[in-house]
């Protein structure tokens, strides 16, 4: 009886270490069908942004420019023109602007700032009035072990920004890296 036991012990553990090790090196494929192992899932995300909002010079480099969608303005005609997303339009960004919150104004207005996908290797963060146009919107993606934006929507360059303000925005964007910069190297 007792060497039965010890053998079903033993099965249950082997069987447990067996699973244990298919579990820690299983793979998975990525949003962009990239394979991808938990093992080397890359860096977290937390520690990532801690470093993204407090460094210019890393925000920078992990940035993929031109981003996914480029700006688009309406022209006085009424006909859309587009700029690239570059890096000399790119607004730096500072821990604040990833707040997670839920704030109702006096006037009954809902402010909301909160991750709308949030998965291991994409994330999207929104932040923005209840029931009005966003104020941004930032792609996360995980490539090759490391966390980068693909793609961005800031109100800086809304819609609604007359097409020939877009320099003039540039420019204030510009001086606020500035000042980011100075802050945050």
């Amino acid at each position: 009886m007792k060497a039965k036991n010890s053998l079903l012990s033993f099965l249950f553990f082997a069987l447990l270490a067996g699973v244990s090790i298919f579990s820690f090196g299983k793979t998975y494929l990525g949003n962009d069908n990239t394979e991808v192992t938990e093992q080397s899932a890359g860096e977290d995300f937390e520690t990532f942004l801690n470093k993204f909002t407090t460094s210019a010079a890393f925000q920078y480099s992990r940035v993929k420019f031109p981003l996914e969608t480029p700006i688009t303005l309406v022209t006085d005609n009424g006909n859309e023109k587009t700029f690239p997303f570059t890096k000399e339009r790119w607004p730096l960004l500072n821990a604040e602007s990833f707040r997670v919150e839920r704030v109702v104004q006096e006037e009954g207005a809902v402010y909301i700032a909160h991750y709308v996908l949030d998965e291991a290797n994409h994330k999207e963060y929104e932040a923005g009035y209840e029931e009005s146009e966003l104020d941004l919107r930032i792609i996360f993606k995980l490539i090759d072990g490391k966390w980068y934006v693909t793609d961005c929507y800031n109100a800086w360059y809304s819609f609604d920004l007359p097409v020939e303000e877009f320099q003039d925005t540039v420019a204030q964007v510009q001086e606020e890296n500035k000042a980011f910069r100075e802050e945050y190297p």
